[in-house]
């Protein structure tokens, strides 16, 4: 189908009046289409608003390839239209720990994915950072209200972390060093994404 017969398609289907340049530009990726643009398209080219899109990352496209309007996801998760709106707006969800697990559970999230679409990659590396150079026990709490998992798999998961860092140190005799590499940097970063890998492996064993 040329952009035109697509174009064509949406207005006399849908009553949507979308010009044939606005289409070849959905499909060069300079713009993206609506909720309700998507789902009308994907009528047009009969196939389902997930195939449409490319691996999603951001939470509204999680929520367009399950084919779900924004409404409808609030509604599943506990919150109120406008307020789940903002959130899927800014990148930042708010959500309580319940409201966390049905999102994730709504959309079919693994936990990486949550934590990329809840924006709370930054925050996790720091609260593991400190976990496993101080007292990881103290860390579970705020941990529990990051991410949709229970909180027993959470402890056994700090706890492995803690110890595997602590070994880590003590055997190469390098624990101001690696204080260091905690920092700031290149050290530093390298540091958190050896940290945030080791726990994706490990949460995946305790899940």
């Amino acid at each position: 189908m040329a952009p035109g017969h697509v174009a064509y398609g949406l207005r006399a289907q849908y009553g949507m009046l979308v010009a044939p340049e606005t289409v070849m530009a959905w499909e060069r990726g300079e713009i993206s289409p609506t909720s309700a643009e998507l789902t009308a398209l994907a009528g047009v080219l009969w196939c389902s608003p997930g195939e449409l899109l490319a691996e999603p990352v951001t939470l509204r496209e999680h929520r367009m390839a399950r084919g779900l309007a924004a409404e409808e996801l609030a509604r599943r998760v506990g919150l109120e239209a406008n307020s789940y709106q903002k959130m899927e707006d800014t990148g930042r969800w708010k959500g309580n720990e319940r409201q966390s697990a049905a999102l994730a559970s709504a959309l079919g999230l693994t936990l990486a994915q949550f934590v990329t679409a809840t924006g709370k990659e930054e925050e996790l590396a720091e609260v593991l950072r400190s976990a496993v150079t101080t007292r990881w026990q103290a860390y579970v709490k705020p941990l529990s209200k990051l991410l949709p998992v229970p909180r027993q798999n959470l402890e056994y998961v700090l706890e492995q972390l803690y110890g595997d860092y602590q070994s880590k140190m003590v055997a190469t005799l390098s624990w101001g060093s690696a204080s260091g590499e905690a920092g700031t940097g290149d050290a530093g970063r390298e540091f958190l994404a050896d940290i945030v890998e080791r726990f994706w492996y490990l949460a995946g064993g305790a899940s």
